[in-house]
């Protein structure tokens, strides 16, 4: 009998991220604590900017589109925030968007399922994502709840489960 799989991935949903950054950038136009505010939420490349002209403010909006991107189902995990700056006079937060899992990552959840997962199963690491395949299939859904259980300071998706 051949080896069952899966890969461990970290990707965001482009679609999903696209849709709560423009329902967020809706909410802010029309809400009415946003009005005749030059509040801001846009996309450029693999950055967010959010930029607002208090901080108080710029916080508010980056929580709007933090709450549309949890009611998209995309993991908050996936946003790397820095810290408000003021540029002139504008405050402007940006957000960066982690994809693929690193090499140290990897080698963490690689540890956990030697540490505690079943015996059978094998990883690998390929480029930016992990492999995990074992004989039996029980093993591999067994690999699957200790991953999700796990306290990963990154978020993991599950894909090519054969």
């Amino acid at each position: 009998m051949a080896d069952s799989s899966f890969d461990v991935v970290s990707k965001v949903d482009r679609m999903e991220l696209d849709n709560a950054l423009n329902q967020a950038s809706r909410e802010v136009a029309t809400r009415f604590d946003f009005k005749n505010t030059s509040v801001k939420i846009e996309m450029s490349g693999e950055k967010i900017l959010v930029e607002a002209e208090t901080e108080e403010r710029v916080k508010a909006a980056l929580d709007v589109f933090k709450e549309k991107l949890i009611k998209r189902g995309v993991s908050l995990k996936h946003l790397d925030i820095a810290d408000p700056a003021q540029s002139g006079k504008v405050y402007r937060i940006f957000c960066t968007v982690k994809e693929g899992i690193s090499q140290e990552n990897a080698k963490k959840i690689t540890k956990l399922l030697k540490d505690e997962g079943p015996k059978s199963v094998r990883t690998q690491i390929q480029g930016d994502e992990l492999r995990v395949s074992s004989k039996s299939r029980d093993d591999l859904q067994t690999a699957i709840a200790l991953i999700k259980e796990a306290k990963l300071d990154f978020a993991v998706q599950f894909t090519n489960y054969r």
